[in-house]
């Protein structure tokens, strides 16, 4: 099972996340979730979206996360990368521009998060990136129809709010083998509610393919040695 670990790009610069990136591979990460600082990160709480807040007033050109990205994967040319991005940060930076970066570096899988329907999504797939789709707890069957239809992975949302689960599918597992009784052949990489190794434990057995860890590595950031290991935890789990 893959251990996805989430980076703010440019927090606190753009050079200290690409050591950073450095740092999570060594310590056994497979695959890191790197991010475009938006300007407006409406669905993110309070510690990311500040993150990506003093990320860009260090850094406010787009160019200069582009730039840092690509030397990233450069130098990790092994690792896989998912580019987490607004829609309205790829507004910014223009459809095509956006593609053609993507493209160039080898970055094909893309998180897109906005409200503006598919035309941004139908965009990146027409260039050839992969779109993920987020499946939560409840499987809604929009959100099915979609992963069905994606060419993409699914982000599942690994633990549920309270009364968020249903009769039908109380666990993780029961959730997934669903998904996979559906027809879902793509990857199924579990996250949200993800804070300890026991919970990459339970996604394990669950059957999912990889777990995204986020905030929990990232408040580890000025502690190196404490980082390390709990990246190290983790991944023995998976």
């Amino acid at each position: 099972m893959k251990l996805i670990l989430y980076l703010s790009n440019g927090y606190p610069t753009i050079e200290n996340s690409i050591e950073m990136a450095k740092t999570y591979v060594d310590a056994g990460c497979d695959m890191i979730e790197m991010d475009f600082p938006s300007r407006d990160p409406f669905l993110e709480g309070d510690f990311i979206a500040g993150r990506m807040a003093k990320a860009l007033e260090n850094e406010s050109n787009y160019d200069k996360y582009m730039e840092g990205m690509a030397k990233a994967h450069t130098l990790l040319p092994d690792t896989k990368f998912i580019i987490m991005a607004y829609e309205n940060t790829i507004r910014e930076i223009g459809v095509p521009r956006f593609t053609k970066f993507c493209s160039d570096n080898g970055f094909e899988d893309i998180i897109l998060v906005g409200p503006d329907g598919d035309t941004i999504k139908n965009g990146l797939i027409g260039a050839g990136l992969k779109v993920s789709c987020y499946v939560q707890f409840n499987l809604p069957e929009e959100e099915v129809r979609q992963a069905l239809e994606s060419n993409g992975f699914t982000y599942m949302q690994a633990v549920p709010t309270p009364g968020q689960a249903t009769p039908e599918h109380p666990t993780l597992k029961s959730c997934i083998d669903y998904l996979r009784g559906r027809g879902l052949k793509s990857p199924i990489y579990c996250g949200v509610g993800v804070h300890a190794p026991d919970d990459a434990q339970m996604v394990k057995d669950a059957g999912g393919d990889g777990i995204f860890v986020g905030s929990t590595i990232l408040k580890l950031h000025g502690d190196r040695p404490v980082l390390v290991s709990k990246i190290r935890e983790f991944k023995a789990e998976c």
